[in-house]
C-alpha cells in the first residue's frame, strides 16, 4: 500500500533494465508502473504506461515471428544449396534426386505456410487481446475522469464554502478592529493633551496586541505604550483585559503612580486569567509615563519594555523592571523612576516590534542599536515628521519580508 514508494523503485528498476537492454523486463516495468500511478490516481500517466505495455508486448512478438520466419528461409536455402550440389555430383541420378527434392521443396513449403499460418493466428489472437485491453483502458480512463470531475466539483463546492467562512470570520475580525480603535485614544484628543507628540501605530493583523493607552488627570498625562502576548485575534483579546485593568486601576483606585498602576494592574489581570479553568500565562510588557506638564517632571515605570530621553542630542536609556504584567515565578514591585525635564527633552516608548523587525540585506533584526541611532538623527525635526520618518524606515528596512509583530512608538517633546 506504499505506493509513493513503491512507484520510486519500479522508476529505478525500469532505469536499470533499460541500461542493461532486458527488452522483457523494461514491457514487464510498464505493466507495473500502470498499476502504481493508478493507485496514486495519476489517470493519465497510469494509461500511457499502459499503452507502453500493449505496444512491447506486440513489438516483441513481431520480433519472435520473424525470427522464426528467418530460421526458416535460411533452413531452406541451405538445403537447397545441398540438393544442387548433390544433382551436380551426381548426374545418374538427376531425375531421383529432382524428384526426390521436389518432394522435399514441396514439404518446406507446406511445413512453412502452416507455420507462418500458425504464427499468423498468433499474432492476430495477441492484436484481438491488445485491441481489447486498450478499449477496456479508455472505458477504466473514461470512468476515472468522471471521477475526477466529480471529486474536482466537489472541491469547488468546499472552496466556495470556505471562501464563505473566511468572509464571515474577516468581517467579524474588521468589526473587532472597530471596537478595539473604539478604546485606543482619537488623534484629536492625543494632539489636545500632548500637542507636541506623535503615535506610530501599526498592527501586524486587522486585530493587534500592542495599543497605547492615555488618561488626563489634573496637571499629569498618563500614557503608555503596551505590548501584549501574541498578536492577532488572540493578542487582541489580551490587550483588551490588560486596558480594562489599565483603566480600573487610575479610575476605580485612584492611582497615578507609574510603578503602583502597574503593581495593581498586574494584580487585576492575574485576576481575571485566575477564574479559567486552565492556567493562563499571557500578559503584557509595557512603558507607562506620569507627565506633569506643571512642574516638567516624569515619572516612568516599565514591565520589560524601556524609555529613551533624547536631550541635547544624547540619547539617556532607562531600563525597565525585568518582569512581566501577568504571572511571573520572580513577582516584585515595580520601580518608580522620578525624572527632571528640561525644555526640548524629547521622550519615547515603545513595543518591542520596531526594533524585531526582519530586514535590511541580511534579513536581520533592526536591533536597538540601530534604532536609537534613527531616533538622534531626526531631533531637529518636527514631532509629525519624525513620525513619516519612522514609518518609512520601517518599510524600507522591511521590503519584501513579512512584517512579524505589531509596532507601537510614541514620541512626545516638552
Amino acid at each position: 500500500g506504499e505506493y509513493k514508494k513503491a512507484k520510486k523503485y519500479y522508476d529505478k528498476a525500469l532505469e536499470m533494465r533499460a541500461k542493461i537492454g532486458v527488452k522483457l523486463g523494461i514491457i514487464e516495468s510498464y505493466k507495473t508502473l500502470a498499476n502504481v500511478h493508478s493507485k496514486l490516481n495519476n489517470y493519465k500517466v497510469a494509461f500511457d504506461y499502459l499503452y507502453k505495455y500493449a505496444d512491447g508486448k506486440e513489438e516483441l512478438l513481431n520480433e519472435n515471428i520473424t525470427e522464426q520466419l528467418a530460421e526458416m528461409d535460411a533452413k531452406y536455402e541451405s538445403e537447397k544449396k545441398e540438393q544442387e550440389i548433390a544433382l551436380l555430383q551426381k548426374e545418374g541420378e538427376i531425375e531421383k534426386t529432382k524428384h526426390v527434392a521436389e518432394t522435399r521443396r514441396n514439404n518446406l513449403i507446406i511445413y512453412s505456410g502452416s507455420g507462418i499460418s500458425v504464427l499468423l493466428i498468433l499474432l492476430a489472437i495477441v492484436l484481438f487481446k491488445s485491441n481489447n485491453q486498450k478499449k477496456k483502458s479508455n472505458i477504466l480512463l473514461s470512468e476515472q475522469n468522471a471521477e475526477i470531475t466529480k471529486q474536482k466539483d466537489e472541491v469547488e463546492t468546499q472552496k466556495l464554502i470556505v471562501e464563505e467562512k473566511n468572509k464571515e470570520i474577516t468581517d467579524s475580525i474588521t468589526y473587532a478592529k472597530r471596537i478595539q480603535e473604539a478604546i485606543l485614544p482619537p488623534t484629536r484628543l492625543v494632539k489636545e493633551w500632548l500637542p507636541d507628540s506623535f503615535v506610530f501605530y501599526k498592527p501586524k493583523d486587522i486585530v493587534a496586541g500592542d495599543f497605547y493607552w492615555m488618561e488626563n488627570l489634573d496637571d499629569s498625562i498618563i500614557f503608555a505604550a503596551a505590548d501584549c502576548t501574541g498578536h492577532g485575534v488572540p493578542g487582541a483579546m489580551v490587550s483588551v483585559v490588560c486596558h480594562n485593568a489599565m483603566n480600573r486601576s487610575v479610575r476605580e483606585f485612584g492611582l497615578t503612580e507609574p510603578a503602583k498602576i502597574l503593581d495593581k494592574t498586574r494584580e487585576l489581570v492575574i485576576e481575571t486569567f485566575e477564574k479559567s479553568n486552565d492556567e493562563v500565562k499571557d500578559g503584557m510588557d509595557i512603558a507607562l509615563c506620569a507627565f506633569n506638564q506643571k512642574n516638567n517632571t516624569l515619572e516612568y515605570a516599565g514591565a520589560n519594555n524601556a524609555l529613551y530621553l533624547v536631550r541635547n542630542n544624547e540619547l539617556i536609556d532607562y531600563k525597565a523592571d525585568k518582569q512581566p504584567i501577568g504571572k511571573y515565578a520572580d513577582e516584585k514591585p515595580f520601580t518608580n523612576n522620578k525624572i527632571q525635564l528640561e525644555k526640548g527633552d524629547t521622550i519615547y516608548v515603545f513595543s518591542d516590534g520596531y526594533v524585531d523587525q526582519f530586514g535590511g540585506e541580511k534579513g536581520k533584526k533592526l536591533k536597538s542599536k540601530s534604532f536609537k541611532e534613527l531616533i538622534l538623527s531626526f531631533q531637529h525635526e518636527t514631532m509629525d515628521k519624525q513620525r513619516e520618518i519612522l514609518d518609512k524606515a520601517f518599510t524600507d528596512w522591511k521590503g519584501d519580508i513579512e512584517q512579524i509583530d505589531d509596532v507601537c512608538v510614541i514620541g512626545v517633546r516638552v
